[in-house]
């Protein structure tokens, strides 16, 4: 069917595609990729002969014209975003343009970066009567986040938080972080998730921002904070398997 599919690469591992992404690209006549960030092994299941082009250096109106260029001649269009496309993808306003342009769109998920960082850290962000939220956001920058979103508000909820986009502003992000959160509060940035070249560097807000400079990370990294990354806090197990819980599938 002649539509662009929106679809998510993974946090970088190939083998974290889904098999629905996995089909898309390996009948698409035309691929355009995030080449800042998408992991380029992804482009070998593209099938032999189609157009492949990195959005690294393109602009929106460029993107939309190529894209509404191959739809006009019957041809399927997969647009491959990094990790999950509805997170950070900037997917709305592409979007927007084919919804003016009146081409037809789908948007399949991908396995998030936040996800193959807590898999790294073989952590689970809910722990029972830890942390039951998860919050996904960003420091403000070029581009900005409502007042009410900021850090340091988001800090006195002390919720399990991954910071997206921040890892160059590590010693900015703990300030604010310390509004909500104590100095001893676990923290992680892991780099690259998934990757071969992967990293982790464990801390908690009182010297994760030392050891992110030490380490010299300040881009592809996401950082999380929160007590449910040290498994030590787990203070109950879930009720889910709990001998006296009773649900209707275990009576």
């Amino acid at each position: 069917m002649s539509k662009v599919f929106f679809i998510g690469a993974g946090p970088g591992d190939p083998d974290l595609i889904t098999i629905k992404t996995g089909k898309i690209l390996a009948t698409a006549d035309l691929v355009i990729y995030a080449g800042s960030l998408v992991n380029t092994d992804v482009l070998k299941l593209a099938k032999p002969g189609a157009a492949i082009y990195d959005s690294a250096r393109m602009e929106l109106a460029e993107l939309i014209d190529l894209m509404k260029d191959y739809v006009s001649h019957g041809k399927t269009v997969a647009r491959v975003h990094t990790g999950e496309p509805s997170l950070y993808g900037a997917i709305a306003e592409q979007m927007a343009e084919l919804d003016k342009a009146g081409i037809e769109y789908e948007v399949v998920p991908g396995v998030s970066s936040a996800f193959a960082a807590a898999a790294a850290l073989k952590c689970e962000l809910t722990l029972p009567e830890v942390s039951q939220t998860v919050i996904f956001t960003r420091l403000s920058g070029r581009t900005s986040v409502p007042e009410e979103e900021s850090l340091a508000s988001l800090s006195r909820h002390r919720a399990t938080m991954a910071i997206f986009l921040s890892v160059s502003e590590t010693e900015h992000v703990v300030r604010e972080l310390l509004e909500g959160y104590q100095e001893d509060t676990p923290a992680a940035v892991v780099y690259k998730a998934s990757w071969p070249e992967e990293k982790i560097i464990r801390g908690t807000l009182s010297d994760i921002a030392d050891k992110v400079k030490q380490a010299k990370i300040n881009k592809t990294a996401l950082i999380l904070v929160g007590r449910a990354l040290d498994r030590r806090a787990i203070e109950r197990y879930s009720k889910l398997y709990d001998k006296d819980f009773k649900h209707g599938y275990r009576n």
